[in-house]
C-alpha cells in the first residue's frame, strides 16, 4: 500500500487465470448424468432439475457427448439392494402422526444430511454401475445425492443503513438488527464413476445456503437455480479447464 501511495497513478488490467481440471476424462467420449438420490419437495424436484441443468451445461461447453436417456431409479435400487439400513426416513408430517404408514410409492422427504445416509451404499455397488456402464457404452457416469431443504434462522445480523446528518450529508453506517430469516440450503454430492469398471473416480461435495427476510416470498425454484449458479463453475472445473477472471494493478 505504501508503494501504491508513492506512485502518481495506476491502472487495472483484466486477466484470466487458467485452472486445470481436477479429473482426467481423456479416456471418455461420453458422459451420462444418471440421476441423484434426492427427496421429495413440493416445489422443486431436485433430482430432475439437477439432471437437466448439468446436461445442458455440459452440452453448451462441448466437453463430452452427453447421453440423453431416462434417469435411473436410484431410490428404488437402493431400497431393493438388500442393505438393512436402506429404509426411508420419516417425513416431518408423519412424525406427528406415527400411526400413518409411509406411502412406499411416494419419495421420502429429506430435511437433513443424515436422511441421505441410508441410501449412500448404492454408490459403492461396483457391479451395478459396471452394468449401467455396459448398457451405455462405458461412459463417465455422474451421479450422487442432492439435499435441497428449507432453512429458518433467527438472530442478530449486521446490515448497512443510510443516515443523514444535520447538514443533509448522507452516510452509510453498520447496524446490528435482530431478524428472522428463512431460505434454503443446497448440499449436492457429485460422484464420478468409471463406466468401464464401476469404480468411483472422484467425489465432490458442496454446500450453499441462501436466507431472506422472513416476510419475503421467494419461489423455491428460483432459490435452487441461484444456489446452483454459485457452484456450477466448480462442477465444470472437475471435467474441463476453466478460466478465472480478475484484475491486476499496473503502477505508473
Amino acid at each position: 500500500m505504501a508503494a501504491l501511495g508513492a506512485c502518481t497513478s495506476y491502472t487495472e488490467i483484466p486477466i484470466e487465470t487458467p485452472i486445470q481440471p481436477k479429473l482426467d476424462v481423456s479416456a471418455f467420449q461420453r458422459v451420462f448424468i444418471a440421476g441423484f438420490i434426492a427427496g421429495a419437495n413440493e416445489d422443486v424436484d431436485a433430482n430432475m432439475e439437477t439432471v437437466r441443468l448439468l446436461r445442458s451445461q455440459l452440452r453448451n461447453k462441448g466437453i463430452m457427448r452427453v447421453i440423453d436417456a431416462d434417469t435411473l431409479p436410484l431410490l428404488e435400487v437402493a431400497r431393493q439392494s438388500g442393505d438393512p439400513s436402506a429404509t426411508p426416513p420419516v417425513p416431518d408430517q408423519q412424525a406427528v402422526a406415527p400411526a400413518q404408514e409411509p406411502d412406499p410409492n411416494k419419495p421420502p422427504v429429506f430435511n437433513e444430511e443424515k436422511d441421505l445416509e441410508p441410501y449412500q451404499h448404492i454408490f459403492a455397488n461396483v457391479a451395478y454401475w459396471k452394468r449401467i456402464g455396459e448398457e451405455f457404452q462405458q461412459p463417465l457416469i455422474v451421479t450422487g445425492a442432492i439435499l435441497f431443504a428449507p432453512q429458518q434462522r433467527s438472530g442478530f445480523v449486521q446490515r448497512e443503513q443510510e443516515v443523514y446528518d444535520s447538514f443533509g450529508r448522507r452516510q452509510v453506517v453498520p447496524v446490528r438488527t435482530y431478524m428472522e430469516r428463512k431460505g434454503f440450503v443446497l448440499r449436492p454430492t457429485f460422484i464420478f464413476i468409471d463406466g468401464r469398471t464401476g469404480e468411483t473416480l472422484h467425489t465432490e461435495t458442496f454446500r450453499e445456503e441462501i436466507l431472506y427476510n422472513a416476510s419475503q416470498q421467494t419461489p423455491a425454484l428460483s432459490s435452487y437455480f441461484e444456489l446452483m449458479d454459485r457452484l456450477l463453475p466448480a462442477f465444470l472445473n472437475t471435467l474441463s479447464a476453466q478460466k478465472i477472471k480478475g484484475t491486476r494493478t499496473l503502477l505508473k
